[in-house]
C-alpha cells in the first residue's frame, strides 16, 4: 500500500490522501458500501463500479460460512468469485461476536461459532480469521479483535481491549508467515470501549505494533452509545493514531456522523445504512431523508435529486413511479440502492474537494444548514465541529437540538 497525504484542512483535522492499493487508487476520506456476501443487495459488480465505487467491503465470517474457502480458492479469491475488480476490504468476524453473540464463546484461543445455518461449532482464531482472508484475497484484511458492545460496561471491556492486542500479535505473525504483507494490508482495531483510560492503553499497544499493521480501524462503536460519546471517543483515538497511516471508523453511515468524522481525522468509514435504508423506500438527499412511501409523493414527477448523477435520477424515474413500486416490485429497491451510493459518494467527494479547496469549514456549515433546516442541529455535532475550529452556529439562527440530535421520523418525514 502507498498513502500520501495530499492536503490538510488549516481549520480542522480532516485531510485527504490518495491510497494506492493492488486493485488500484482510492481518494481519501471515503466510505465504503457494503458487500456482506461479496454483493451489494440488487446490484452487480459491474453497476457498483459505474456509480464511481473504488472499495467496498466483504463479510469474513459470512464468506466462509457461504461459499466457503474451497470454492473461493478455486475461483482465485473474491475479486474473481464476484467479478469486481477494484479495491476489497474484509472485516475479520469480529463484530460477529456481538451481532451473533447468542451463538458464540470466546477464549483466548477464538471465538467457537455455532453456526446460524447448521448449528455445527466452528472455532474462529485470529490465525484462522486472517488465512480466511488470505484466500478471499482483499487489499485490506482486519485483524481479528473481541469485540463487546458499546454499551458494555464493567471487566469485560477491559478483557476485551487486552485480549484484542494479545490478538493483534498473533495476526500479525500469522500474515508474515504466510508471506503476504507485500499484496495484503493489515489493520489493527482499536478497542476500549467507551473508557478513555482503556482507549489510551490500547493506542499505546497498538502503535508500539505499527511496522506490522499498514493502517488503524476504531472498532467497539456505533452500537447505541450516546453520540455526544462517540465523538469524543472518536477524536481521542484519531488525535493520537499515526499520521502517515490511514484512520477508518468502522460501521458510520449517517451523512452527519461522516462529516464530523471526517473532521476529527478519520480516513474511511463504511455502513449497511444507505443500502439498507434504500430497500425500506428511502432515499438519502442533502435536503435530508426522503420516504417515498408517502402518499404526498405519488404524482411528484420530479427525480429524487434533479441534481444527482445517478443513474436513476438522470434517467427520468420519477418520484412517482419510485412511491408506485416502492413495496412492490424490487427494481425500486435497486434504484433507490444505486442513488444512495452515490449521495454517498458525492458526499465525500465534495469534502475531498472542499478540503483541498481550503474551505473545508464552509462547506460543513452548508451541510448542516441544508440537511437539518428547522430540524435542528444535533447539539453532539456542534460539540464536536466546535473542538475541532468550526462553529455551525456562528451567524446562523438555528435550533439545536440537545443529545443525540434531530431523529428522522421516517414515517412524516418529507
Amino acid at each position: 500500500m502507498e498513502f500520501e497525504i495530499l492536503a490538510k484542512c488549516p481549520t480542522t483535522k480532516a485531510r485527504v490522501a490518495r491510497m494506492k492499493l493492488p486493485h488500484g487508487e482510492t481518494m481519501l476520506p471515503t466510505f465504503m458500501p457494503v458487500a456482506t456476501q461479496a454483493a451489494i443487495k440488487g446490484l452487480t459488480a459491474q453497476q457498483v463500479e459505474s456509480l464511481g465505487i473504488t472499495l467496498m467491503l466483504n463479510n469474513t465470517y459470512h464468506l466462509n460460512l457461504r461459499p466457503g474457502i474451497k470454492v473461493l480458492d478455486k475461483a482465485g479469491g473474491a475479486h474473481k468469485f464476484q467479478g469486481w475488480t477494484k479495491n476489497l476490504l474484509t472485516d475479520s468476524g469480529g463484530f460477529q461476536l456481538v451481532s451473533l453473540s447468542k451463538f458464540t464463546t470466546i477464549t483466548e484461543e477464538g471465538a467457537l461459532f455455532e453456526s446460524p445455518f447448521t448449528g455445527e461449532p466452528t472455532m474462529l482464531t485470529p490465525e484462522e480469521s486472517i488465512s480466511i482472508q488470505h484466500s478471499i484475497g482483499a487489499d485490506i484484511i482486519m485483524q481479528l479483535d473481541d469485540v463487546v458492545s458499546s454499551l458494555t460496561v464493567g471487566p469485560r471491556v477491559g478483557e476485551a481491549m487486552e485480549r484484542s492486542v494479545r490478538w493483534l500479535d498473533r495476526c500479525i505473525a500469522q500474515h508474515r508467515r504466510a508471506g503476504k504483507e507485500g499484496t495484503q494490508n493489515l489493520f489493527a482495531i482499536v478497542q476500549g470501549g467507551l473508557d478513555p483510560i482503556l482507549r489510551d492503553r490500547c493506542l499505546e499497544e497498538m502503535i508500539k505494533r505499527k511496522e506490522g499493521v499498514a493502517g488503524y480501524a476504531i472498532g467497539g462503536l456505533s452500537g447505541g452509545e450516546e453520540k455526544d460519546v462517540f465523538w469524543r471517543v472518536i477524536k481521542q483515538c484519531a488525535d493520537k493514531l499515526p499520521e502517515e497511516r490511514p484512520r477508518y471508523s468502522m460501521g458510520i453511515g449517517f451523512a452527519e456522523d461522516l462529516l464530523v468524522c471526517v473532521a476529527l481525522g478519520v480516513d474511511m468509514a463504511d455502513c449497511v445504512f444507505p443500502t439498507r435504508t434504500a430497500r425500506f423506500g428511502v432515499a438519502l438527499t442533502f435536503n435530508g431523508p426522503l420516504n417515498l412511501k408517502l402518499q404526498k409523493h405519488n404524482k411528484d414527477l420530479g427525480p429524487i435529486d434533479e441534481n444527482c448523477p445517478c443513474p436513476t435520477c438522470t434517467s427520468g424515474t420519477s418520484r412517482a413511479m419510485l412511491h408506485h413500486i416502492v413495496t412492490l416490485e424490487t427494481a425500486a429497491a435497486h434504484a433507490l440502492t444505486q442513488h444512495n451510493i452515490v449521495f454517498q459518494a458525492q458526499l465525500m467527494g465534495r469534502a475531498r474537494d472542499a478540503i483541498m479547496a481550503g474551505n473545508f469549514p464552509d462547506y460543513l456549515r452548508t451541510f448542516f444548514k441544508t440537511y437539518f433546516g428547522k430540524a435542528g442541529y444535533p447539539e453532539w455535532c456542534v460539540n464536536a465541529l466546535r473542538s475541532v475550529g468550526v462553529d455551525l452556529l456562528e451567524n446562523v439562527e438555528a435550533q439545536v437540538v440537545p443529545g443525540d440530535g434531530a431523529k428522522w421520523e421516517y414515517s412524516d418525514a418529507s
